[in-house]
């Protein structure tokens, strides 16, 4: 399961709890919020964690392809001597 700080999950639950009563004029509660947070971490949070994954592993490989293009920029030319 993905680990959130406490002062990470603190901060979250105010969040939930301030936009369950500003959108739906509902009081969700402490208890009912960090269920709730606890549920989208355990089901939602791998959707998002993967989705970081496969973003990371696309930029590592534009810097690796620039990383290369870089290097055979920097080869000196080999000329034969007879």
């Amino acid at each position: 399961m993905i680990e959130i700080s406490k002062e990470n999950k603190e901060e979250i639950v105010s969040k939930l709890k301030s936009h369950f009563l500003q959108e739906l004029d509902y009081d969700i509660g402490q208890f009912d919020a960090e269920f709730l947070l606890e549920f989208f971490i355990k089901e939602i949070g791998p959707y998002f964690y993967n989705q970081a994954l496969t973003d990371v592993h696309g930029l590592l490989e534009q810097k690796m392809e620039s990383m290369m293009e870089t290097l055979y920029d920097l080869e000196k030319p080999i000329t034969n001597k007879k």
